[in-house]
């Protein structure tokens, strides 16, 4: 058994709304941002506190929840047992999650790779996977190549099946302390409070939101209760296909490799399959069979859970707005979001909720 310590959507999905009605969009709280201050020599400068020098490369990459840099180092860092000469290093969001917090994702990712579980996980450095600078924390890992899995291969899908079923193999051995659950109230209940109280959800909105909500979260506890309690272990929180590198066969280390466990939490297994599926009910049901094709040769998975599939779906739809509220000091969110906020928005939002409240009845998948 694995040691334990304490230490301390899909996306695409939600992403594509009508960017209309600018004029009742939320308000922009601040025009300035922690994250101004993170200039590229202090990118470098953090770095090379840590003993890791860099040449000058250095790359943003993708991420609206960190700031993400691909680094190219000056030569191979001697001693620091760094094995590579580009590295990724992450700043974590402020007052996101606390350092116990992250480093309880740390020992999560370094118990995967100890298990040889294709995981990139953050390196050791100064004594810690976690390092501070200028107010800023901040981990460093190996960059690490790949491409988008090919999710109409169902054998793809086995192999992603199998480690799935490895990492929750893994993620059972024990608990998350400090980092909080997937649940109705984390992501439902508290979700909508954020919205409501701050006031992101427009007057004219606010009722026909408020009804999709409450009518959806109704059928999303009764679907809770029929089922019962389910496990609930470590998972890896966000497995959607972008957080997926592959690698093809023939070339080394080839298959999965599962990035950014950011959002790792404790929750039932079947949060990492679901955003794993797409296009229509037939589609779904076979690419969730491949799925648990591959799961059930290295793992048990309680069926019961599939209720839950559309549930967990229904909460990640409310946790991204209420993501997007969270962020919107941040002047990032405003240029990149711009239809948040909007009557067009909400109305979009209700009408998925309702959507998903017509799913959520229907039968579940079955495999």
């Amino acid at each position: 058994m694995a040691l334990c310590w304490a230490a301390r959507f899909d996306a695409d999905r939600h992403d594509n709304h009508p960017m209309l009605d600018y004029n009742n969009a939320a308000p922009v709280r601040d025009t300035t941002h922690v994250y101004e201050s993170l200039t590229p020599d202090v990118v470098l400068d953090a770095l090379a506190s840590v003993g890791l020098l860099g040449d000058g490369r250095l790359m943003a990459l993708s991420s609206y929840e960190n700031r993400v840099y691909q680094v190219h180092l000056e030569r191979p860092a001697d001693g620091l047992n760094v094995p590579a000469e580009v590295v990724v290093v992450k700043f974590y969001r402020p007052e996101r999650w606390s350092e116990a917090q992250i480093l309880e994702e740390h020992q999560f990712a370094n118990q995967l790779m100890a298990a040889e579980i294709p995981v990139v996980g953050a390196l050791v450095l100064k004594g810690s996977t976690l390092n501070h600078f200028n107010g800023f924390s901040f981990s460093v890992s190996p960059r690490r190549g790949g491409r988008r899995p090919e999710l109409e291969n169902l054998e793809v899908l086995e192999w992603i099946g199998r480690f799935l079923a490895r990492i929750h193999t893994v993620g059972s051995t024990c608990p998350f302390v400090h980092r909080p659950a997937l649940n109705l109230q984390t992501f439902g209940l508290e979700s909508r409070d954020i919205l409501l109280a701050g006031g992101y959800v427009p007057l004219d909105m606010e009722s026909r939101w408020r009804q999709a909500f409450e009518e959806a979260m109704q059928v999303a506890q009764g679907i809770y209760a029929s089922v019962g309690e389910v496990r609930q272990l470590r998972l890896h929180g966000d497995c959607h296909p972008g957080n997926i590198l592959w690698t093809p066969e023939g070339l080394p280390l080839a298959g999965p490799h599962f990035v950014d466990l950011d959002d790792a939490r404790s929750g039932p297994a079947v949060q990492d399959f679901w955003m794993l599926l797409s296009g229509e009910r037939a589609q779904q049901q076979r690419q969730l069979g491949a799925l648990l094709d591959g799961y059930d040769e290295l793992g048990e998975f309680d069926r019961r859970e599939l209720a839950l599939l559309e549930p967990l779906r229904t909460l990640r739809l409310v946790h991204y707005s209420a993501w997007l509220a969270q962020r919107w000091h941040d002047p990032m969110f405003p240029i990149n979001f711009p239809w948040f906020g909007s009557s067009d928005y909400w109305k979009g939002q209700a009408d998925m909720l309702i959507e998903q409240t017509e799913a959520m009845q229907a039968v579940p998948l079955v495999a």
